[in-house]
This record gives C-alpha cells, sequence and structure tokens, in this order.
C-alpha cells in the first residue's frame, strides 16, 4: 500500500455513497462498489469499507455543513438489501501494513467524531436505519448517531465481532460508545462484544445497544416521522444557501512538497522533518457576513483551515517517515485577528459557526497527529487567535527574540484574542490555554487580561507561552541541536510520550477513544495472535481459527 492517498473527492466522482435531499431531510446511502477499493487484492463486500469510502464520507459529513445547511436531519441507511454494513473489511486490514491500519482507525474516529458532534453544535442529527446485518464498524457508524433505529424481521442485528473472530478491538470507538456513550452495563457489554452473531429485536432494545425496534412493515415510515421530529427540534440557524466547497487550489512536487495558496509544505528527508509555512491574510477583511457568504471558501479563514487540514492528512498517510512537524507562520497578527474577529462576533450566523467549528475540528486533527510538533515564532510570523492555537498544541515552541541581523521584518510577537479562551477546545473540553496551565488556572485569567495586546518574546516566555526565546546568536544552533537530538529518539516512544503529554486534565469519551486507539489497538494490531502467519486476521474467511499465545501480558 504505497501510492499516495488522497483526501480531495468531491460528489461526482464518489463510488460508494447516494444522498438524496428533501428540505431539512438528506438520506444518506452506503452503496459500497465491490470493485472500488483504494488499493488491490480485496473486494468491498457486504458494504465493507476501506479508507476510501471513509474518505467520501468525510467529505459528505464536512459539505453538508457547508453546502447543505437547510439541513436538520441526516437519516444513514443502506443501499442494499440484507446487510446494513460488514465493517472495515478484512482483507484489506489483513494486508495493510501497520502504520496503515493505525491510521485509518485515526482518520475513521474523527469523521464518525465529525457527525456525532453535528446535532449537538450544528443542530444537523444524524438518525441510523438499520435493515440487514450491522457489524463491526457498521454498527460504529451507528453508534456516532444520534438516534439507532433497528428492523424486528429476525434477521438484522448489530455486532461487534472483532475480539471473537478477529483478535482485534472495534477500532473506531466502539467499545468507548458502547459503554460511556450508550451506557450498556459492562456485564451485558461483555456478552455482546463476545458473540459473533451480534443481538437482534426486542433484545437489542433491553441491552440498549438501539433507540427502537420496528416492526419491518412499519420501519420506513417512522424512520421518516423520527427525522421530521428531529428536524422540528433543531436549532440550526436559518439559511437560504451553502456555499460551494471548490477544489483546493494544490501542486505536489516531485520531492513531495505541498504548495496551496496560503499553507506550504516544505519536506526535508534527510532530517525527517517537514516544516508547514502558513501566509496570513493578504485581503481585507470582509465588512459583513453578507460579503463573507459571497466570498465562500476563497475567503481567507476557510480557505487556510481546508488547506491546513489537508495538508495535515497528506502528511499522516503518505510521509510516514517525516517524524518532526514544524509549525511557521508569516502576516500581520493583528490582520488575523480581526478575520477571527468577524466569524466569533457573528456565531448567530450559520456560515460564521461552521467556519469557527471547523477551526476546532483541525486543531484537534494537530493534537491528534502522531508526530513531534514544533512552532517556531519566527520574525514576521503571525500567531494570533487560532493560528496561535498551535503555539499551544505542540510539544515545544521556539520564539526569535528581537532584531535578527540583516532581517528587516518585524520582531516576533504573538497575540491572544478570544478565540484563546474558549471556541477551540481540545479532546478533553478544556482550552488548550486551561490544559497547559493546568495547576495555575490564575494564569489563564491573567493572560486573558493580555487579549488584543502584541505580545514580544521576553513577555511571552515569561507568561509560559513558549517553551524557549532565542536571540538571533543562539537561534539557529539551538533548534538544529534540538532536531538532533529529536531524531534519536525513538518513534515509537515519542508517539506514546506525546500522547500521553498532550492531553492532560480530565477524561472524555473522546480521549478515552483516541488513548485506547494510540496505546491499546497498536499494540494488538502487531500482536501475532492478531497478525501473525497463523493470527485471526490472516486466517479470516479460512474456515481455520487462528493460533493464539495464551501467555496474558
Amino acid at each position: 500500500m504505497s501510492k499516495r492517498i488522497d483526501f480531495q473527492v468531491d460528489p461526482t466522482s464518489y463510488r460508494h455513497w447516494r444522498i438524496e435531499y428533501d428540505g431539512e431531510i438528506a438520506s444518506l446511502f452506503m452503496d459500497v462498489d465491490e470493485n472500488g477499493g483504494l488499493f488491490d487484492g480485496y473486494e468491498l463486500k457486504l458494504n465493507s469499507y476501506d479508507l476510501g469510502v471513509d474518505i467520501e464520507l468525510a467529505d459528505i459529513v464536512q459539505r453538508m455543513r457547508f453546502e447543505h445547511p437547510e439541513v436538520k436531519t441526516v437519516v444513514l441507511q443502506s443501499g442494499k438489501e440484507k446487510v446494513f454494513c460488514a465493517g472495515a473489511n478484512i482483507r484489506m486490514l489483513g494486508g495493510a501494513e501497520h502504520a496503515h491500519k493505525v491510521n485509518f482507525c485515526k482518520f475513521t474516529n474523527e469523521t464518525r467524531n465529525t457527525f456525532e458532534a453535528a446535532g449537538e453544535e450544528s443542530g444537523q442529527h444524524y438518525i441510523s436505519a438499520i435493515r440487514g446485518a450491522c457489524a463491526g464498524g457498521g454498527y460504529e457508524l451507528a453508534l456516532a448517531c444520534d438516534y439507532i433505529m433497528l428492523t424486528d424481521d429476525g434477521s438484522s442485528n448489530v455486532a461487534l465481532p472483532e475480539v471473537p473472530l478477529l483478535a482485534v478491538l472495534p477500532g473506531t470507538g466502539g467499545l468507548t460508545r458502547v459503554t460511556d456513550k450508550r451506557k450498556v452495563r459492562r456485564d451485558l457489554a461483555d456478552v455482546f462484544c463476545s458473540l459473533e452473531e451480534g443481538v437482534r429485536g426486542k433484545r437489542a432494545l433491553k441491552w440498549n445497544l438501539v433507540d427502537e425496534v420496528l416492526a419491518n412493515s412499519k420501519f420506513d415510515e417512522t424512520v421518516k416521522e423520527r427525522a421530521l421530529a428531529f428536524a422540528e427540534k433543531s436549532n440550526r440557524a436559518p439559511a437560504e444557501k451553502g456555499i460551494a466547497l471548490t477544489p483546493l487550489t494544490r501542486e505536489i512536487e516531485d520531492n513531495g512538497n505541498l504548495v496551496y495558496s496560503t499553507v506550504e509544505v516544505e519536506i526535508d528527508r534527510d532530517a525527517g522533518t517537514a516544516t508547514i509555512n502558513i501566509t496570513g491574510p493578504k485581503s481585507t477583511v470582509p465588512q459583513s457576513m453578507d460579503e463573507l457568504l459571497d466570498q465562500g471558501a476563497d475567503a481567507w479563514i476557510l480557505r487556510c483551515a481546508r488547506e491546513l487540514d489537508d495538508a495535515i492528512l497528506q502528511l499522516r498517510l503518505n510521509e510516514l517517515e517525516i517524524g518532526v512537524l514544524l509549525f511557521s507562520t508569516q502576516g500581520d497578527p493583528e490582520q488575523v485577528a480581526a478575520h477571527e474577529k468577524l466569524v466569533l462576533d457573528n456565531q448567530d450566523h450559520w456560515l460564521a459557526k461552521e467556519i469557527s467549528l471547523y477551526w476546532k475540528r483541525v486543531l484537534k486533527r494537530i493534537d491528534l497527529t502522531s508526530r513531534s510538533l514544533v512552532a517556531l515564532v519566527e520574525p514576521g510570523s503571525c500567531y494570533a487567535g487560532m493560528l496561535a492555537e498551535i503555539l499551544f498544541s505542540v510539544d515545544r515552541s521556539y520564539m526569535a527574540e528581537g532584531e535578527f541581523e540583516g532581517d528587516n521584518r518585524p520582531i516576533a510577537t504573538l497575540l491572544l484574542t478570544d478565540g484563546n479562551f474558549g471556541p477551540y477546545p481540545m479532546s478533553n473540553d478544556l482550552t488548550r490555554l486551561q490544559t497547559r496551565f493546568l495547576g495555575d488556572p490564575a494564569q489563564v485569567s491573567m493572560l486573558e487580561k493580555m487579549k488584543g495586546q502584541l505580545i514580544d518574546a521576553e513577555d511571552a516566555e515569561e507568561q509560559g507561552l513558549v517553551t524557549y526565546s532565542f536571540d538571533d546568536i543562539d537561534w539557529e544552533d539551538e533548534i538544529r541541536i534540538f532536531l538532533e537530538e529529536r531524531s534519536k529518539f525513538s518513534p515509537d516512544a515519542m508517539t506514546g510520550m506525546e500522547a500521553n503529554l498532550r492531553f492532560a486534565g480530565p477524561e472524555t469519551m473522546e480521549t478515552r477513544i483516541f488513548g485506547r486507539l494510540t496505546a491499546w489497538q497498536n499494540w494488538i494490531f502487531q500482536r501475532p495472535n492478531a497478525v501473525g502467519e497463523s493470527g485471526a486476521l490472516q486466517r479470516y474467511g479460512t474456515g481455520v481459527r487462528g493460533e493464539y499465545d495464551m501467555r496474558r501480558v
């Protein structure tokens, strides 16, 4: 699986999904093309999926937010008879490299989190209407919806059979959502996750695995009723029209460098680093939401988010040996703050709200990226508002102190805004500053009084906003020494250390999902019991059970 994976798709290229719009209701049909796998060597039978299927789903969920703001309920259902979704394709998993397995699970988690949050955040509620077998990742799709409906036809069921069949875990938050979201009793969850055949009908309802069980004859009619009821109670702001998410401007150079309109990625393969350069706005701030609406996807604040999002995904899946991501910005921090202010001051407008929520998701994507993250605050940088959040996402930050000889750019500063005190929480439901100063909450209150001020290196280090500041004499040497040191550490140890340190504070369902993926599933995916020649993943479908090393670790 070495070919480059692209995350840019559009409705004209979908092979696995189709959508029907009817005013406030959208019907989303999963109808996977068996021959449409992202790689060779497997068929996507029984509505099973691979990363390509989920890339399309992520695109649909995103477009639903921006292109169809009139939609208040999305009904997720199967386009095939007798099967809802068989989950992640086992042949794909069996043949995939370890890194692809884990990154696949992470991306599918992020996609499910996006539509799971759509109801509460955006008033776009998802209903899962299950007819047929719903197993593994198929049930995990349903678990991320606001409401699960199951037909009682004697064969339709829900199941999480990964443990007995494959010797792995439900990889997209299945176990966590069963216990934490649906609050299924622990012993019943133990039974459920041990059954290959799953649970049907009234038992599924009694165990709280679904919200409603209906006779087949009443199913379609009742699904429509529930969809209308969810639409009626939606708090989604009214919208006459959406905006088109036009294709990104992007060039992929021969050496793997990425060039967008606001983002550039420079890869140094010898050093194992990639520098993500973000350019601040060059256009004036829209004077009203009507003007922002007219600009649509061309508006800097949305365009930058989309390009940064794509760049992070490209690096995650296509540049596995790049261990350190360095963030750099250039521009006017006050202009960044002004563009952000228009959005944050108009949260009652659907587009403003969706743009701020999109930045929230992009910043979470950065938090959850398993690479060493470093921010360089250089002369001429524009870390303000949502871009300043990157400073508080990374593992270390370095800030240039004072003027640099021969450099006529403005001295390095950073600028705090309202955006740094609430709109973009981490997976732990705290802001990045709250997480940073977990042991000193008063510091966050003090920093809030500094909003709107350009903070130089000396004050930034004093206030704990950056790790180190250096003048032009020491700058290059200190960065070089750090990068040389980092490159000598085990990437496995780095992944574990960084994931542990980034999410201080309270546990949430989201931190548990990603923490368990990073630790448990990452480990299980390397164990012979699952992936060895005689392991369950390799023997699946042969009629022969996997051979297990029975020693508990």
